[in-house]
């Protein structure tokens, strides 16, 4: 059977700064049955500098000349509101993750003793961050967009250098685009990266709609990161190239199925198969009339279903073979015919 992927409903800033939006996304996460549902986490004075443009897919609107700073400040929850959300979380029985994009959010977030520590795709060139992460000795999944092996594997060796097991590391296959245009999706990194760095490799998706995700699974994804929103037309830099609730619903059950479907490495008859295989094998039987005392050539025989007796693999052992007794056209063939 194929491992359990865990699935991760990724609202982030999808709550637009609204705490009463940001339970609605809870609610909706748990009605779609992910395994967490995870927000963002960060000081908009300790992430970026006043002036600091936005990313491209940030900009909505060409006449929007608002800062990143001005935005993620209108997008920034307190420690106060995650805590909230956290207990909120907790009633609602899912689990509740956050990324942290500045130190000070970092160490918060290690005070509430989530089950992993969610590293961004933008801070695995930051050695400093690194450091801090490595030191908590948690589980860390780590987002690899923008980067390439190497910087990946000066991360990890940051990171266990500083004390994390490496085996208490999830690397995740990202592109940072939004959203990703197709032929940058490139799934087949998922087993260039298991295959060289020997660690547990999961999947954070920011493509339009659910078959790339659904499709990592059958890759051997581990673990699904995936933004969802309330209405993909609200205003805010990720609502665009997330899903609805619909669709996250959809894609948690398409998984589930791929889960199912990846089954083992072993080729066998399956239960559900074994009421087919008589009915649609084939059987030897007599294509003309036989007498008593007839030798069996391969011209007197006839494959045809049901597969209930000797099987045309069998053939040869039964060329040869003399009759005892008369035979009509069309009988299937039984050992006690022969001499």
């Amino acid at each position: 059977m194929c491992q359990r992927t865990i699935i991760i409903a990724e609202a982030g800033v999808n709550h637009n700064g609204n705490i009463q939006l940001a339970k609605k996304l809870i609610d909706i996460a748990v009605k779609s049955g992910v395994d967490y549902v995870k927000f963002q986490s960060f000081k908009s004075k300790l992430l970026v500098t006043e002036t600091a443009e936005k990313a491209n897919y940030q900009k909505l609107k060409a006449e929007n000349l608002e800062t990143q700073f001005e935005m993620l400040s209108k997008l920034e929850l307190s420690q106060d509101d995650q805590n909230e959300l956290m207990n909120y979380c907790l009633k609602k029985k899912i689990k509740f993750l956050s990324s942290a994009f500045d130190l000070e959010s970092l160490a918060y977030l290690n005070k509430l003793d989530l089950d992993y520590i969610k590293i961004p795709s933008g801070e695995i060139d930051n050695l400093q961050y690194l450091k801090k992460v490595g030191s908590f000795r948690k589980k860390v999944l780590i987002s690899t967009g923008m980067s390439n092996l190497d910087e990946i594997r000066k991360a990890i060796n940051i990171l266990t250098n500083f004390g994390t097991n490496k085996d208490r590391i999830t690397i995740l296959h990202c592109n940072t685009e939004y959203p990703t245009p197709m032929v940058d999706v490139n799934l087949n990194v998922i087993k260039t990266l298991k295959d060289e760095f020997g660690v547990s490799v999961g999947y954070s998706d920011h493509t339009l709609g659910i078959e790339v995700p659904i499709a990592a699974v059958a890759l051997g994804a581990s673990v699904i990161e995936k933004h969802f929103t309330m209405d993909k037309k609200m205003e805010g830099p990720d609502h665009a190239c997330s899903l609805e609730p619909y669709e996250l619903k959809l894609m948690v059950e398409k998984i589930r199925n791929i889960e199912m479907a990846m089954g083992s490495r072993l080729k066998q008859v399956t239960e559900s198969e074994c009421l087919n295989k008589i009915k649609v094998r084939k059987s030897i039987h007599t294509l003309i009339d036989l007498p008593k005392g007839h030798i069996i050539q391969e011209i007197d025989l006839l494959m045809i279903r049901p597969g209930d007796g000797i099987s045309p693999m069998d053939m040869d052992q039964v060329i040869g073979r003399k009759l005892k007794m008369d035979l009509k056209a069309g009988v299937k063939l039984d050992a006690k015919f022969f001499l």
